[in-house]
């Protein structure tokens, strides 16, 4: 793959380092505040539900719906970067998450909450994200700044969601819930007046095809399954006819998609992107990757809140440990991506990552008459440097194994089974908890969590059979073909 457009040079003109980190800014801090909106509110859901007089699950479908509709929009949200152009839909992005964040910190009940939240702030997120992705791999054409640019999106993406319950359990204590919104609303305001740094290296194209009919059934498809999921509390036999409904949906889509491509018109998402064996495993790590960092911050929030009784500020200091190994790993990415492969950083990450969740369930069943907030700490940590070290290797492996102009629907694709992983992760988990929530309750939805994270941990160990061998020592970029 080469790193230029088919008749010209580079993309842009080689740019100065302060220019670089102009630019970088609000990508990172774009990425930062979505992944801090989608973990911040776990640590909120004793003061919403007394608040707005609603249930703990009331909150979890809310978090979870925010998620849900970020991993159902995004694949149209890159699709559309092409026609709108990608610095337009960042802003466009950015107004309509704004206007969410203003929305759910007036919020007088749970059904405003779920537009501004779920609805807006999710819409919000689908279209300004593709854009972070698709920029930072236009913009940053050497192979060692671009891995630079990715590995510190991915930091403070990882961040985010890792220091989402801390923050947010400071804001909720000092001032209220609503004042978290406010600080998004405050935060996005920021990164607009930021982005007039960023500029857009290719043209929008209007008279770009855009598949209506592929996102509807794409959308509608996931909604349903992740719907089935949130319904296995109250029945079974709901949960069964959402989930089949969801895959006759999926069916229908991809039925769809070869139909168009039969035409020879574009479909929302071209089958092409699964043609490569480790894009493919790469998109499977990053689902994983989200879904244990959503399930896990999720779990271990409400039982500290609906089982112990913890306030949202000391249930968010619990969450320090994770955040300092995420940052301590995510720092330290660069220097490792020079050293080993982005497979063997992956299995290594997800081998912590189920470790500490391990560690979790042990020694919380070993202490549980203690009440010691200490013994999260291990476990947490070890969540947090397993999840550092593997975040941007996996961006890495599927956005640079194809060239610059299919990174609009690469870019859509990635962050869609990234955040369809977050959505899975809080439901999941959410639902076993809300079940019962006990001791038992706790330690049934982090072994579950475990369990999918060994299928994480299969994926990257046959990931890592071909990219030790691919890797080269500039970028910790795979030399792989589309079509590998």
């Amino acid at each position: 793959m080469t790193e230029q457009t088919p008749d010209a040079g580079p993309l842009t003109p080689p740019r100065s380092a302060g220019t670089d980190r102009r630019v970088l800014a609000p990508l990172a801090l774009a990425q930062f505040i979505c992944s801090f909106a989608g973990s911040n509110m776990n640590v909120m859901i004793n003061d919403i539900s007394r608040d707005l007089d609603t249930t703990v699950q009331a909150v979890q479908v809310v978090i979870t719906l925010f998620l849900l509709v970020m991993a159902a929009m995004m694949i149209p949200g890159g699709k559309l970067t092409d026609r709108l152009g990608r610095k337009r839909c960042f802003l466009t992005g950015l107004a309509v998450y704004g206007t969410g964040a203003v929305l759910s910190a007036a919020a007088p009940g749970v059904g405003v909450l779920l537009i501004g939240n779920s609805i807006l702030e999710g819409v919000g997120t689908a279209l300004l994200i593709p854009p972070v992705y698709i920029l930072t791999t236009l913009l940053f054409t050497d192979l060692t700044a671009r891995a630079h640019a990715f590995g510190m999106i991915m930091a403070a993406g990882g961040l985010g969601a890792a220091a989402g319950p801390l923050i947010g359990g400071l804001i909720t204590s000092a001032i209220s819930w609503r004042a978290a919104f406010a600080f998004q609303a405050l935060v996005i305001a920021l990164i607009i007046a930021l982005s007039r740094s960023v500029t857009d290296p290719l043209p929008p194209d209007p008279h770009r095809h855009f598949d209506i009919p592929g996102a509807v059934l794409s959308a509608s498809g996931l909604t349903l399954i992740v719907m089935g999921i949130l319904a296995a509390d109250n029945s079974l036999a709901l949960t069964a006819a959402l989930l089949a409904a969801g895959m006759l949906v999926l069916a229908g889509f991809l039925h769809w998609v070869r139909v168009e491509e039969r035409a020879g018109r574009e479909p929302l998402l071209s089958t092409s992107l699964f043609h490569n064996r480790n894009s493919n495993l790469g998109l499977v790590t990053q689902n994983i990757q989200w879904l244990l960092l959503m399930g896990s911050s999720f779990t271990v929030a409400a039982f500290l809140q609906v089982v112990r009784g913890y306030d949202a500020i000391k249930t968010g200091l619990i969450f320090t440990a994770a955040t300092v190994g995420l940052l301590a790993s995510s720092l330290a990415a660069e220097r490792l991506a020079k050293r080993r492969s982005q497979g063997t950083l992956i299995t290594a990450g997800f081998a912590l990552t189920v470790a500490g969740i391990v560690l979790l369930i042990g020694l919380i069943g070993l202490i549980a008459g203690s009440r010691s907030p200490w013994a999260f700490t291990p476990g947490l940590l070890l969540i947090g440097l397993g999840l550092g070290v593997m975040l941007t290797p996996s961006v890495n492996v599927v956005q640079s194994a194809f060239p610059e102009q299919r990174q609009g629907e690469i870019s859509g694709l990635s962050r869609s089974i990234s955040n369809l992983g977050s959505s899975f992760g809080t439901a999941i988990a959410g639902t076993i908890l809300v079940a019962g929530l006990t001791t038992n309750a706790y330690a049934t939805a982090m072994a579950t969590l475990a369990v999918i994270g060994v299928l994480g941990l299969v994926a990257a160990t046959l990931m890592s059979r071909t990219t030790s061998r691919a890797d080269t020592p500039d970028g910790g970029r795979p030399d792989v073909s589309p079509h590998d």
